[in-house]
């Protein structure tokens, strides 16, 4: 079971927004046109039917509506992403995933552009219905808003393809070179808990050398200057099924960590009061959750490392 921590790790996109997207990842549901409960609505290669059960928790005047606009704030790799430059046409994780909730429930999730610091603002304005966006499900934002968690991440450790240092854990970090961006949270996670742990351990303190970019921190692993470099984990894992087909870096799985170093849940966000909205969300991805759909969409990204096994509504407020 994920047990979110207070502290928000920082996704590292800039060195990822020029990446080559997933073949097939798109979502093709319409955004125009509801969906037919009869009707099969194929996203990311997989066709999903309406749970009658999670579309009879609709609101009326939504089910009437046969669609909700969805904000979010493109490009954030690998949530959401445009299919090539000078296109508006969005694929990711969050895209996907939000089609095909909308598929489970009978209606279109319509995704439209807009600026992260504006969301909330936007969604009290009445100018959207739901939020999609790699969003951390604080419980500041509670104040606000009603989230439906639907993944955990944190920082995530990327190395070379084959993992020829045998990394099992950050442990085995300590006393070695490591790169990374900086001004992250990855940087203050190293300084402020690993190096005490490690001597705790025993062991000499992370080499941690901090790079402009991202890209930079990668090119330090494959020019042997460092063993590894640390990201939020969904980049580390999108980095390495995109890069030379996988065949340069992965990801170090710690079972202990499954979703990352220090991680947070993130939801899929509606107005405080819309909670009959909430629960029919909640109840579709369930339903994606139950029937694999879930999983076989963020393996097309490479994150399946962010999954969670059980969707939940404000489940930070828990901890």
């Amino acid at each position: 079971m994920f047990v979110p921590t207070p502290s928000k790790a920082a996704l590292l996109v800039a060195a990822l927004a020029g990446a080559t997207l997933l073949a097939g990842c798109s979502a093709t549901a319409s955004s125009a046109d509801p969906v037919a409960e009869d009707d099969a609505v194929e996203v990311a290669g997989i066709e999903i039917t309406v749970d009658e059960a999670a579309a009879d928790l609709l609101p009326a005047e939504i089910a009437e509506a046969g669609a909700v606009k969805v904000a979010t704030d493109a490009p954030y790799a690998p949530f959401e992403m445009f299919i090539e430059e000078g296109s508006d046409e969005l694929t990711g994780v969050d895209v996907d995933l939000g089609h095909a909730i909308g598929a489970k429930l009978g209606i279109d999730f319509a995704f439209e552009q807009q600026a992260f610091d504006g969301i909330i603002p936007a969604l009290q304005a009445g100018n959207f219905d739901v939020t999609i966006t790699a969003m951390t499900s604080s419980v500041e934002r509670m104040e606000v808003l009603t989230f439906v968690d639907y993944s955990a991440s944190g920082t995530g450790i990327l190395t070379t393809a084959g993992n020829p240092e045998g990394i099992r854990s950050f442990l085995d970090l300590c006393g070695e070179s490591v790169a990374v961006q900086g001004a992250t949270s990855q940087v203050d996670l190293v300084k402020e808990v690993w190096q005490g742990e490690c001597e705790a351990e025993g062991q000499g303190p992370i080499e941690l050398s901090e790079f402009p970019s991202d890209a930079d921190a990668q090119l330090a692993i494959t020019s042997g200057k460092a063993i590894a470099s640390l990201l939020t984990k969904p980049s580390a894992g999108y980095v390495a099924k995109t890069t030379n087909d996988g065949a340069t870096f992965e990801v170090v799985e710690d079972p202990d960590a499954p979703n990352g170093y220090d991680a947070t849940l993130n939801g899929i966000g509606v107005l405080k009061g819309d909670e009959g909205l909430a629960e029919a969300i909640r109840a579709a991805l369930q339903s994606l959750i139950d029937d694999g759909t879930y999983d076989a969409i963020l393996d097309q990204y490479g994150v399946t490392g962010i999954g969670i096994d059980e969707a939940t509504i404000n489940g930070a407020a828990a901890e």
